[in-house]
């Protein structure tokens, strides 16, 4: 069980965009992100979406740093992942 977070690529409002999941439950994500400070308004439905300014204190909080694919592949297995077509 792990709060992940992969590298920021998607570029918007002046920075770059990361995503934090977890790989276990929406509860262990949302009590992590509670604890980082992060805005409600960042969740997506299976992750939030994170500023790249604030990778390195997630980090520091616990969130294991990640490649996107490897993000991507513990989230489908963890079935937590929503579809882009249930969005």
């Amino acid at each position: 069980m792990a709060i992940l977070v992969d590298e920021p690529r998607w570029p918007k409002h002046g920075t770059t965009w990361a995503h934090l999941v977890s790989d276990a439950s929406l509860d262990e994500l949302h009590a992590f992100a509670r604890r980082a400070g992060l805005p409600e308004r960042g969740f997506d439905r299976d992750h939030y979406d994170v500023p790249a300014e604030r990778i390195d204190e997630l980090v520091a909080l616990g969130a294991e740093a990640v490649p996107g694919r490897e993000l991507v592949r513990r989230l489908l297995a963890s079935g937590l992942r929503v579809k882009p077509r249930d969005r």
